[in-house]
C-alpha cells in the first residue's frame, strides 16, 4: 500500500485488510495481568491514596475518552476496597482542571500526553494534592506532572483502544489491593481476560443479529455502567455508528422516546452484586425495548445469566463467571474482552479499519488537529 505523506510514525499502522491491530491488542490483554499486578508502582500509589483517606482528604481519578472510563474503573475498585472508609470520585479531566481538589489525584492517560488530563493533574497539585498517574509511557508530560507513576507494560498500537482500557482496570485492581493491604491473584485476572475466547463464535452471531441498525444504546448498572460507556465509545470509534450509554434506570425515564426499530439495545450485566434487583429491572427494560421494536442483546456471566429469562432477550452472550477476584474487578475484567470482541465483529461487518479512528480521511484529521491546537489554562 502506498502511504500518503500524512501517515507518519505518530499514527497507528495503516493496514489494507484484517487482522486489524485492534484484534492483536485484544489478544495481548491476558498477558498484562501478571506484570501490572506485580508492579511496585501500584504499592506506591496505594500508599499515597491510603494516606489521603486516613487524613480524610478527597480522592479523585481523572481522565478523558477511554481513559475516563479507566478512571471510573479505578474509582469503582477503590471504593470496593475501602469498604466505606472514604469515596474515590472519577472526574472528567477538563472539569477537574477547572475545579481542582486537594487530597490525592490519580490521572489516567494511556500515552501520558492528554492535555486535559495533564492540566487536571497540575491543577490538583496547585490545590495541594499529591498526584499519581497510570500510563504506558514513562517518559511523558503526564509522568513529569506526577509524584508517583504506575507504568503499564504495553502501549496500545490501535487508536480504538482496548489495551488502553484494560491496563488501568488492572492498575486500579493493584492500587486498590495495596491501599487495603490485600492482594489480587494474577492468574485469576488473566483467566477473566481469556474467558470470552470460548464465547467468540456466539459473539460473532450476536454481532450479525445487531448489525445494520442506525444507532446503538448500551445499558448497565453497577460496574457495568462503566462497561456500557466503553462499549458505546468503541462502537462509535470502530463501527462509525452513533451509540449512547445509559444507566439502567435512567433509560426508562424518557429516553425511549428517541428509540425505535432502528435501535439496538445492548445490556451489560456482569456485576453480580445486588443481582436480583438489577436482573428484575433489566428484564423490564429489555421487554420495554422489544415493545418499541428495538433489537436487544445482552452480555452476561454464567452467574447473572440465569437471573434473566430466555424470553426476555434472545441474543445473549454468556461468559464464565470470574472467580477469586474482588466483585468490581471481576465484573470489569469479564465484560472488557466481551465488549471489545463484539465491537470487533461489528467492525468486520462494517468493513472498516478501526485502528486510525477514521483519521485516514482528511476531514477527520483536520478535526483532530483543530481539537489539539492549543489548550486553555484554568484561568482563561
Amino acid at each position: 500500500m502506498t502511504h500518503e505523506s500524512w501517515h507518519t510514525s505518530d499514527f497507528p499502522e495503516l493496514r489494507e485488510r484484517r487482522p486489524w491491530v485492534m484484534q492483536e491488542m485484544i489478544e495481548a490483554e491476558p498477558g498484562l495481568a501478571e506484570p501490572v499486578l506485580a508492579d511496585p508502582g501500584a504499592s506506591d500509589l496505594g500508599d499515597m491514596l491510603r494516606s489521603a483517606v486516613d487524613a480524610g482528604a478527597p480522592v479523585s481519578v481523572v481522565g478523558c475518552g477511554t481513559s475516563e472510563h479507566g478512571a471510573m474503573a479505578v474509582a469503582e475498585q477503590l471504593n470496593g476496597a475501602l469498604g466505606g472508609r472514604a469515596r474515590a470520585h472519577a472526574r472528567q479531566a477538563f472539569e477537574a482542571m477547572l475545579d481542582p481538589w486537594n487530597g490525592a489525584c490519580v490521572g489516567i492517560s494511556h500515552e501520558g500526553g492528554t492535555a486535559a488530563t495533564v492540566a487536571a493533574m497540575e491543577s490538583a497539585r496547585g490545590a495541594g494534592a499529591t498526584v499519581g498517574l497510570i500510563t504506558a509511557v514513562a517518559e511523558s508530560a503526564g509522568a513529569k506532572a506526577a509524584d508517583r507513576v504506575l507504568v503499564t507494560p504495553l502501549r496500545d498500537r490501535s487508536w480504538c483502544h482496548t489495551v488502553g482500557y484494560v491496563s488501568p482496570i488492572l492498575g486500579g485492581a493493584a492500587i486498590a489491593a495495596a491501599a487495603s493491604r490485600r492482594s489480587v491473584d494474577p492468574s485469576a485476572a488473566s483467566r477473566a481476560l481469556t474467558a470470552s475466547e470460548d464465547a467468540h463464535e456466539r459473539i460473532r452471531q450476536v454481532a450479525g443479529a445487531l448489525y445494520g441498525v442506525s444507532r446503538y444504546l448500551t445499558v448497565g448498572s453497577g460496574a457495568d455502567r462503566i462497561a456500557a460507556r466503553e462499549l458505546a465509545l468503541k462502537i462509535e470509534e470502530g463501527v462509525r455508528v452513533p451509540a449512547t450509554a445509559r444507566d439502567l434506570e435512567t433509560v426508562l425515564h424518557g429516553h425511549w422516546v428517541a428509540q425505535d426499530e432502528g435501535t439496538a439495545v445492548i445490556l451489560l450485566m456482569t456485576d453480580a452484586r445486588a443481582d436480583r434487583a438489577r436482573a428484575d429491572r433489566a428484564a423490564q427494560m429489555l421487554r420495554a425495548a422489544r415493545a418499541i421494536g428495538a433489537r436487544t442483546a445482552a452480555i452476561f456471566t454464567e452467574e447473572t445469566d440465569g437471573k434473566v429469562a430466555p424470553a426476555d432477550v434472545r441474543d445473549r452472550v454468556v461468559v464464565p463467571s470470574p472467580t477469586d477476584l474482588p466483585p468490581a474487578t471481576g465484573a470489569l475484567l469479564a465484560s472488557a474482552p466481551a465488549l471489545q470482541l463484539l465491537t470487533l465483529e461489528l467492525v468486520h461487518l462494517a468493513g472498516v479499519n478501526p485502528d486510525l479512528i477514521r483519521r485516514e480521511e482528511a476531514p477527520y484529521r483536520e478535526a483532530a488537529e483543530i481539537a489539539d491546537d492549543g489548550f486553555p489554562s484554568p484561568g482563561a
